[in-house]
């Protein structure tokens, strides 16, 4: 597996050539590199020629204000890590240097020490979010891909929300089963959205305890509680200038709730166990099977956390509500999981098709999903039968064949009978052992039922 490297590309920009001096001596001896600028424009140009990591910004620039600068520079490059120095450190603008973006304030004078702490923690910075980009990319490739391709009209005004929705950054609320795919959808959204290019992160919150939820989410300080060894990011840092998914919204306890609406109104929030108040760039897309109203009435959802996440709503139809579909994504798993462990794709026998049309699926597309899975693993032959489904899958369609004990020959049932172990053996040879006859025997049986 690739590694992120822990070489730093630093912009230095301060008026003060000592400053600018001194600082890239400190970086390039930690192995950083570093170009150093004056001022503002020169900050700007250098960012045209080379993207950066981290940028060391003096808050007065001879004339001009580094505060004034930090937007200017995240509207090139969302993810650079912008800190503020300065020799005039306040608490009103430490604050307005979070508001405009920056990710922390090192007042002057400051010593190697504190140098070499900061890029410690820019570095570990990048390599959370290249993990997190690591494990989507994971993720992509162990997974089917299921895109947002239907002949279904429901499923189409849902692909038509998402083009429109994606454009913009507000909040999305996804409702639907479970197992329908809003998951899928959000990451359409992602990836037609102007963030594409920067991380999708999921956390789905109703797998950990609030404690735990809290510090995924928004972090924690080193000592904030029992095992916390150092500082940590959370998921709402990993996901700066990306796109944070919230799965299953609905199952996060009321104290957490109250601090995700402030986070939603205004980007901020302080880790756990530290009072210092952090800003970041996401855009929030949830997703939720409950009935968040009925949950507002009885108080187990609080309703301005549900106005402020349901700016836009994007309900995901249930399979047995797009039935055009379920054969498209039958096929589209049987494709993935053959390659996957490298057999040829087998095909769907009509019967087989049947029963999956007709099954009711209330596990939706992942029910549908296991169920494909299943069946190339444990089924050898290359024609896919209704005995390769689980039973509630076969007796959900009428019966393909002649029954036991019912009004048809015995020519009849022993045809039904070749044709079906024929199906599900690996060969020709493996079905007349089975019948216990030779091949040439089943050959001429399998010819005369032809004829």
């Amino acid at each position: 597996m690739t590694q992120v490297p822990d070489r730093l590309a630093v912009l230095v920009v301060d008026d003060e050539k000592n400053i600018r001096t001194t600082l890239t001596v400190c970086l390039e001896q930690l192995s950083h590199q570093v170009v150093s600028v004056p001022s503002a424009e020169g900050a700007l140009a250098a960012l045209a020629k080379q993207p950066f990591d981290l940028a060391l910004v003096d808050l007065k620039l001879g004339m001009d204000s580094g505060l004034e600068l930090i937007p200017r520079l995240l509207a090139d490059r969302p993810e650079l890590l912008v800190v503020i120095i300065t020799a005039y450190a306040t608490v009103e603008t430490a604050v307005e240097a979070i508001h405009r973006g920056a990710w922390d304030y090192l007042p002057k004078p400051f010593t190697p020490a504190q140098i070499r702490h900061l890029v410690d923690r820019a570095c570990e910075r990048r390599r959370l979010t290249w993990r997190v980009g690591n494990l989507e990319n994971t993720l992509s490739s162990a997974l089917p891909d299921v895109d947002l391709d239907s002949q279904s009209p429901r499923m189409r005004s849902v692909q038509d929300t998402v083009t429109r929705a994606a454009a913009s950054d507000v909040p999305v609320l996804l409702r639907g089963e479970t197992g329908t795919g809003k998951t899928v959808v959000a990451r359409a959204l992602h990836a037609r959205s102007p963030r594409r290019e920067h991380p999708f992160v999921v956390v789905n919150c109703p797998t950990l305890s609030e404690e735990l939820l809290t510090s995924e989410l928004f972090g924690h300080a080193r000592g904030s509680f029992t095992g916390a060894v150092r500082d940590q990011p959370g998921r709402v840092e990993a996901a700066h200038g990306g796109t944070l998914f919230l799965d299953e919204i609905g199952e996060i306890p009321p104290t957490l709730q109250a601090k995700l609406l402030r986070f939603l109104q205004d980007k901020e929030f302080e880790r756990v166990g530290e009072s210092r108040t952090r800003q970041v760039d996401v855009r929030v897309v949830a997703a939720t099977n409950r009935d968040l109203e009925t949950d507002v009435q009885q108080g187990r959802f609080r309703e301005d956390l549900l106005y402020r996440l349901n700016v836009i709503e994007i309900v995901v139809p249930a399979l047995r509500d797009r039935a055009e579909d379920i054969l498209v994504l039958a096929r589209r798993f049987l494709n993935f999981y053959a390659r996957a462990v490298g057999r040829p794709i087998p095909t769907l026998s009509p019967p087989a098709e049947q029963a999956l049309v007709q099954y009711g699926w209330p596990g939706n597309v992942r029910e549908l999903r296991n169920t494909i899975e299943r069946a190339l693993i444990l089924w050898p032959a290359s024609l896919i039968e209704p005995e390769a489904f689980p039973a509630k899958l076969q007796v959900s369609t009428s019966p393909a064949g002649p029954q036991l004990g019912g009004d048809v020959t015995l020519a009849e049932i022993e045809a039904e009978h070749i044709r079906r172990v024929v199906a599900r053996a690996a060969s020709q040879d493996a079905a007349a052992a089975t019948l216990g006859i030779d091949v040439s025997t089943l050959w001429r049986k399998r010819k005369r039922q032809q004829d």
